[in-house]
């Protein structure tokens, strides 16, 4: 039994409708992080300066000495482009990634954030990177960066995200924070639950791409019309995909000491008020986004086949494939995951078992359905997947003659191929069987193996549908 951990279907091809208020076609949340004050720093107790995003091309971490240049850029931050983006932003609805650390010495800011509305969320103790940080050690910094955000700001975070995290991280936030988002994801448009922490935890994910860290590394922004146009088009899209009745969700992430530069914060305005100019746009915060989406899509509990012993596995689909279950059993094994959570995730693994099969295995398959309107329908012998498939077609109320003819066609074609006439019938009337009844009986038996084959996969695929919604 192999388990692939990474989910690569999310919502599928049909998202949940958001809903958004007053059928808003997009929600915009713009993201303002405020690091400045929290970025590595021997002041800090780091072992070298900071060298992640800044104006400096190519700046590596000087260890043991502090980076003249690369702190004043961060301060440029605090000090000129938090004013800037805060004169201009403070009368929407912003969510502040607030490093607690950079929170605790900026109380003018924060009062500011405060004033004027906006969510401030957790953006860990220090702005430094967690990757290689053992779990107890980033456990207690998430548990001190709650603690002293709550001290500055008056009340814990009800948001987390930490940006240069580990593979930890989300357990350890959902297991340590009553919040009502984590936002380390950069996966989909639209909020999503995952099991995280032992609970059913919310993601909102966030953007790199909506995003003016691209001003600060190689294969990014130079002017500030780039980025004006980039969330032009942007918003454009997922505008449209609203106005077709699929709305979604535009993150925009800002620093203060990128958007906070004078050229830069003009095409900022410039795109914003682009935004604004369209109707059903709702500017919100990510609590706001992540409140709403909890209670117009809270979490369902279901059994995922993904995570479902062999017993029971097999107990739930050991029947798709008729009088069938080792297909099942083989497909318990396959290398199975989130994505197979579904009709076709389950319906691929247990095709894969079935191609990959032997000719005399899959002749066994075939054998085990029975015949269209014959014996065992009369019987009333067969499953109940198979009478409903029959009845769904009307074989299970034949005229005389037609029965004759049903009974004259599975006779010679039985005796012709070795196996019975196999269709998925919930893709046909009555008409449509007999044709293709009759069409199908002067095949080879090669050609006619192998479409036998791909209606059982068909048939396997409708039985999913049904069972498990699409």
């Amino acid at each position: 039994m192999q388990r692939y951990p990474r989910d690569m279907r999310g919502h599928g091809p049909t998202p949940p409708q958001a809903k958004w208020p007053d059928g808003a076609k997009i929600a915009v949340q713009i993201v303002l992080n405020y690091e400045e004050g929290g970025e590595n720093n021997l002041l800090h107790g780091d072992a070298a300066s900071e060298a992640f995003l800044s104006e400096i091309t190519g700046a590596q971490p000087w260890p043991g000495q502090r980076h003249f240049n690369m702190e004043s850029i961060y301060e440029y931050g605090a000090r000129a482009g938090f004013w800037r983006l805060h004169r201009m932003l403070r009368d929407l609805p912003i969510t502040v990634y607030g490093v607690a650390t950079a929170l605790a010495r900026s109380p003018e800011q924060v009062a500011a954030m405060k004033a004027a509305g906006w969510e401030i969320a957790s953006h860990g103790l220090k702005w430094i990177e967690h990757k290689d940080m053992p779990p107890e050690e980033e456990r207690a910094q998430i548990r001190e960066a709650i603690r002293l955000h709550t001290e500055v700001t008056g009340c814990p975070p009800r948001g987390w995200y930490t940006g240069r995290c580990s593979m930890n991280t989300v357990d350890l936030a959902a297991e340590e924070g009553d919040l009502a988002y984590i936002a380390d994801s950069y996966a989909d448009d639209l909020p999503y639950w995952v099991k995280a922490g032992g609970k059913d935890q919310l993601i909102v994910p966030y953007t790199l791409d909506c995003n003016d860290m691209r001003f600060a590394i190689q294969a990014g922004f130079t002017a500030g019309d780039q980025f004006e146009t980039y969330l032009k088009d942007s918003f454009d899209v997922l505008y449209a995909e609203g106005q077709a009745g699929a709305p979604k969700m535009l993150s925009i992430g800002l620093h203060c000491r990128l958007a906070g530069r004078p050229g830069r914060a003009a095409a900022l305005k410039r795109a914003l008020n682009y935004m604004a100019g369209h109707e059903g746009v709702w500017f919100a915060t990510r609590e706001q986004i992540a409140d709403h989406w909890a209670a117009t899509h809270p979490p369902v509990s279901a059994p995922r086949p993904s995570e479902m012993d062999k017993a029971a596995f097999v107990e739930a689909f050991g029947g798709i494939f008729e009088h069938s279950p080792w297909i099942a059993e083989a497909a318990h094994d396959l290398e199975l995951g989130p994505a197979h959570d579904s009709a076709l995730g389950v319906h691929s693994a247990l095709a894969r078992v079935f191609r990959s099969a032997t000719e005399a295995q899959r002749l066994g398959v075939l054998t085990a359905h029975p015949d269209l309107a014959g014996k065992l329908a009369q019987a009333k012998r067969l499953t109940a997947e198979s009478s409903s498939e029959q009845a769904s077609a009307g074989l299970d109320a034949l005229t005389d003659a037609e029965r004759a003819r049903f009974t004259e066609l599975n006779e010679a074609y039985t005796a012709k191929f070795g196996f019975p006439f196999i269709i998925a019938v919930r893709d046909h009337d009555k008409a449509g069987i007999l044709a293709a009844f009759e069409r199908r009986i002067g095949n080879d038996r090669d050609t006619e193996f192998a479409e036998a084959c791909r209606q059982v996969e068909r048939i396997a695929e409708l039985r999913l549908l049904e069972k498990l919604g699409g």
